[in-house]
């Protein structure tokens, strides 16, 4: 399947296999963690070298969606760039590649720990979103119903031994996956991602299909 459908703050959202979330009546798509330009961050900081292909495969997996979802509306939910510098470093052929899938729609930029500010491209620039009673922010808290990401929550399918990027969610929230690649990720059983979810939570595994799988058999 290609996506999971998911029922928030009383509206149907799509979670799809490809760790987008898709609001079909609003044409609103939303992804969260690109880390753009994380193998620069990475090399400028003396750290190892990284292929430096990650931008090129995280914008084409972005472009991928949009294509396939026709949004008028896009969220990015937070460390769309691996840090501010790197975000303003963006070389020319990035630069020209998101105006292109900016073109024509809204546009929302929301701040994340990475990028806690505006940049230098196109769209709004918020810390925060409310659009018919959910909330669009970087990081979960107790207010819902919210949509966020920055956990990069993982799983695996029992029986299985390869953990995939996975939404976690209940009936009052949607924690993303992160978009991005390379980007890493923390188990779902991990105590931090748990404590938010309520019981009788999911994950939603991402790869070729949406998995549904009950948080407590993982």
């Amino acid at each position: 399947m290609s996506h999971h459908p998911i029922k928030l703050g009383g509206h149907d959202l799509q979670a799809r296999a490809d760790g987008s979330l898709f609001w079909p009546a609003m044409g609103l798509l939303c992804v969260s963690d690109l880390h753009l330009g994380k193998s620069e961050r990475i090399a400028r900081r003396g750290g190892g070298l990284l292929p430096p292909y990650e931008t090129r495969e995280t914008l084409a997996r972005l472009d991928s969606a949009i294509s396939e979802t026709a949004p008028r509306h896009v969220i990015c939910l937070g460390d769309s760039f691996d840090d501010l510098h790197a975000a303003g470093d963006l070389p020319d052929a990035v630069r020209l590649h998101l105006s292109r899938l900016q073109a024509g729609r809204d546009w929302t930029w929301i701040e994340g720990n990475h990028d806690p500010g505006p940049v230098a491209l196109g769209g709004s620039h918020l810390a925060e979103l409310d659009l018919e009673g959910l909330r669009f922010r970087h990081i979960a808290t107790p207010d819902v119903p919210e949509v966020s990401g920055h956990f990069h929550p993982k799983a695996r399918v029992p029986g299985t031994t390869a953990a995939r990027p996975c939404f976690l969610m209940d009936q009052d929230r949607v924690i993303l996956p992160a978009f991005g690649a390379y980007t890493g990720g923390l188990r779902a059983t991990e105590p931090v991602l748990r404590g938010h979810m309520a019981p009788g939570a999911i994950a939603v595994l991402t790869g070729r299909r949406a998995v549904a799988v009950p948080l407590a058999a993982l």
